[in-house]
């Protein structure tokens, strides 16, 4: 009878060893079975097998004690097993190993170092750990499941980079409730300039928290009042992480980021109460959407018009919000200031450099001496502020708070902020006088105790009698009718223009470009011009005339020309530019003596302003302006050899979100034309990068990407660098006119951004923001793709064209679409 008694013991402890695991540790002879689990030793966390909502699939994941609907981690998220006979083991390498029915493993961790005793132990933080159980560490770990997170962000748990390993830690959501796989949106740390949390959707960012300033992210202004948790955030040389523990060990919490997208929610539960959600956004403010405003503008839910854009900047659209760009350009060179803005999300800060160490004094001063800083701010706000954050290019997603927020400094024309100090000095003298009005006002009702009542004021102007003060008298032959009603620029008289230019004398000739002859000019004050006289067979009609003018009337940019006025009498046409006394670029570059004249100080200064003055026509301008015809003749220099973008005739402007556009009526300059646009009619403002690309391959080397010849090779410019860079021998490609004036970093970085603008395909070209920020930091570059027209073959690159059509002098061409 006791022999019985025994083995029923025995069978029935076996049962409930089978049944669950009571122990948080399994070492190589022990496995768990479908059905078994893990608890850890505080009966927080289990972990063991389970499928997601109604699938069938089987999964090993882990969960709370006391809510198992409610996952928290799945090991083989993209590779579920179809039946009940799934089990995890620990291998004798010390590797996790999930295996099905067939023994065929479906899922296994990784490490880089083994262990003589490895032992795989399921924590009270929900942590799943592999060590070696001969080590008493509790850091030592060779893997653990807080380094892979899901759809879930325990306490405790980073979310970052590790810089020597390249490991990325980012919660994912699941594809949906019954399907753990890893789905389309994700938060994560962007590593690029100052690193910041963003959600995503895909490569998309949804949102963004804003940089950290030491206490808090500066998109959530009131999270460190939360009296739940405890913020961290770590960077340095090794790594950068933002981690968050719990003040109260009595309470559970997570951040989950749903299927749907929605965002990020804390969320806890004490060991008694149901849980509750604590919501890191808020899903109805459309601020938190990122970029929301566009450039140089900022968002402020509290207003009715909630966007609004920066002191010292204007809308790009009266019609459509479409973002800013600046009233007045940056004048560099020590004509810059900056204006205060307090109560602000910082902008995004992919495109920014810091310095943990700096005072912000230092910090405007650094940014001040770099023409491509458009703004500072302290980098850790506690005490008095310490570190340097400086940002390049355009400054996005920016929210205005009422509560809370960080000062940013904004840089500004110096001719702007007199007027925009006095005008906050106006709206102050103006809000106090409501303010006082208003308390006027209430005590008069109270007192008196009368009705409010309101009058109005009706106000009548009489308009002035301008009929006869606005009319000029026209000289015989001069016809500006309507011309003086809607342009921004003044009309020039053509007796004026040919007196200026000796009767557009053969003298005067500067050079003649596709649409005609260019003159320089004296006028009777003493001022210098340049007369561009449109020749009449150009194909340019007086509405094409009169767009261009009015277009190139709205650009104003240090290193566009400027338009001083225009001329029209019958049929003749001409604009009066600023004179360029050095005339074009392609006159020194391609020449063998003035090419020594340029030496790589002056090359650099001139792909780096040309770069800026495209970064100011595509994304600055009033309106998204399209170059077409970017070449080394069409960027004049000053006599300071300072780059200036000329010739309009060929440009398009683009208006909302509108991102390309298509044309039978292929116009540019072949050698500097992309592929999908002469090809395809198709252009865009990665049309004018390519552009670029070539024209800074061409500073580089000396040659011209249409001329270019090499024995026994059938390469433009563009397959000749290529083929340099891809041997490795990229150094070969510099003209000798440069000598030893460049530093190789330097040389290098300008040719690698030259390849990388000149990809076959557009949307594999950087946009010219990113150009800006390549050229003048040491950040790591992407690999480039081969360029556009290239081929190793004995055929032409473009065979489908009639050479014919381009003229050696490489003017601008015109090819209609075959019908």
């Amino acid at each position: 009878m006791e022999v019985f008694t025994y083995l029923f013991v025995c069978t029935l402890l076996f049962s409930l060893l089978r049944t669950s695991f009571t122990l948080d540790t399994i070492t190589p002879s022990q496995f768990i079975r479908d059905g078994e689990t893990l608890v850890s030793s505080g009966r927080t966390f289990q972990l063991g097998f389970f499928s997601p909502g109604s699938s069938k699939s089987r999964y090993v994941g882990i969960w709370y004690v006391t809510a198992a609907d409610t996952v928290v981690w799945v090991a083989n998220r993209d590779s579920p097993i179809s039946d009940h006979y799934g089990v995890l083991k620990v291998a004798a390498e010390g590797v996790l190993v999930i295996l099905n029915s067939s023994k065929t493993i479906v899922w296994s961790s990784n490490t880089s170092r083994t262990a003589e005793n490895p032992v795989a132990r399921l924590l009270d933080n929900g942590n799943l750990v592999v060590k070696d159980g001969n080590v008493d560490d509790s850091e030592n770990f060779l893997w653990q499941s807080f380094d892979y997170p899901c759809d879930t962000l325990l306490p405790e748990m980073k979310l970052g980079r590790n810089f020597g390993t390249g490991l990325d830690r980012f919660v994912s959501s699941w594809k949906s409730k019954e399907d753990p796989s890893q789905g389309q949106y994700s938060i994560r740390i962007d590593p690029r300039g100052f690193p910041q949390m963003v959600a995503m959707d895909g490569a998309r960012i949804l949102s963004r928290a804003g940089p950290w300033n030491g206490l808090e992210f500066t998109g959530y202004p009131n999270l460190i009042q939360n009296p739940v948790f405890q913020y961290e955030f770590v960077l340095n040389e090794n790594e950068v992480y933002y981690e968050y523990k719990l003040k109260n060990s009595t309470l559970f919490s997570r951040l989950v980021l749903n299927p749907s997208g929605t965002g990020g929610r804390f969320t806890w539960i004490d060991r008694t109460h149901s849980w509750e959600v604590f919501s890191t956004t808020s899903e109805a403010d459309q601020c938190e959407k990122y970029a929301f405003c566009g450039a140089y503008a900022t968002c402020n839910p509290s207003n009715s018009l909630i966007c609004a854009c920066l002191e010292g900047f204007i809308p790009k659209s009266q019609k459509d919000w479409n973002g800013c760009f600046r009233r007045t350009p940056l004048e560099c060179n020590g004509g810059d200031g900056f204006l205060e803005s307090s109560g602000m999300k910082l902008p995004d800060t992919s495109s920014s450099w810091f310095n943990k160490t700096m005072s912000l004094e230092e910090c405007k001063g650094l940014c001040l001496e770099n023409c491509s800083c458009t703004a500072y701010s302290s980098l850790d706000i506690r005490g008095n502020g310490s570190g340097c954050l400086l940002w390049f290019g355009i400054l996005t997603d920016m929210k205005v708070y009422s509560q809370g927020g960080q000062n940013l400094y904004i840089r500004i024309a110096s001719s702007e902020i007199g007027a925009i100090k006095r005008n906050r000095h106006s709206n102050k003298i103006k809000q106090a006088g409501i303010i006082v009005g208003s308390a006027i006002l209430v005590i008069a009702i109270i007192t008196l105790g009368m009705t409010a009542y309101m009058r109005k004021k009706k106000l009548s102007f009489k308009a002035p009698n301008i009929s006869g003060t606005t009319k000029r008298n026209r000289k015989k032959g001069y016809d500006n009718e309507g011309w003086n009603e809607d342009m921004e620029i003044p009309i020039f008289h053509f007796t004026d223009i040919a007196n200026a230019t000796k009767n557009f004398s053969s003298d005067n000739k500067l050079g003649e470009g596709g649409f005609g002859p260019v003159y320089m000019g004296t006028l009777l004050e003493g001022q210098v011009i340049a007369v561009k006289r449109l020749s009449k067979n150009s194909g340019q009609g007086m509405n094409e005339f009169r767009n261009e003018v009015k277009l190139i009337a709205k650009l104003q940019h240090r290193n566009l020309v400027k338009l001083l006025g225009c001329c029209v009498q019958e049929n003749e046409k001409m604009l009066i530019y600023e004179y360029m006394p050095n005339k074009s670029l392609d006159s020194f570059i391609f020449d063998q003596t003035k090419s020594k004249l340029l030496d790589w100080h002056k090359r650099i200064n001139i792909i780096s302003g040309t770069a800026r003055g495209l970064l100011y026509l595509h994304e600055d301008s009033r309106l998204r302006v399209i170059h077409r015809d970017l070449k080394a003749s069409n960027i004049l220099l000053d006599k300071d050899m300072n780059p200036k973008i000329s010739d309009f005739g060929l440009a398009r402007s683009f208006v909302g979100d509108q991102l390309k556009s298509k044309t039978s009526r292929i116009a540019g300059t072949f050698g500097y034309m992309s592929p999908e646009y002469a090809v395809h009619g198709q252009y865009s403002v990665k049309s004018d990068v390519f552009s670029f690309g070539v024209l800074v391959l061409e500073i580089v080397s000396g040659k011209k990407n249409r001329e270019f010849l090499r024995p026994h090779q059938h390469l433009n410019l563009l397959g000749h660098a290529w083929k340099l860079w891809i041997e490795d021998r990229p150094m070969e490609l510099i003209a000798e006119s440069i000598g030893d004036s460049y530093t190789q970093s330097e040389m290098l970085r300008c040719i690698h951004v030259g390849l990388l603008c000149v990809q076959q395909r557009p949307e594999n070209r950087p946009n010219m923001s990113s150009v800006v920020l390549m050229l003048s930091s040491d950040g790591l570059l992407p690999k480039p793709r081969h360029p556009g027209f290239y081929t190793d073959s004995n055929e032409a690159d473009f065979s489908a064209c009639n050479e014919a059509a381009y003229s050696a002098n490489e003017t601008s061409i015109t090819l209609f679409e075959a019908r």
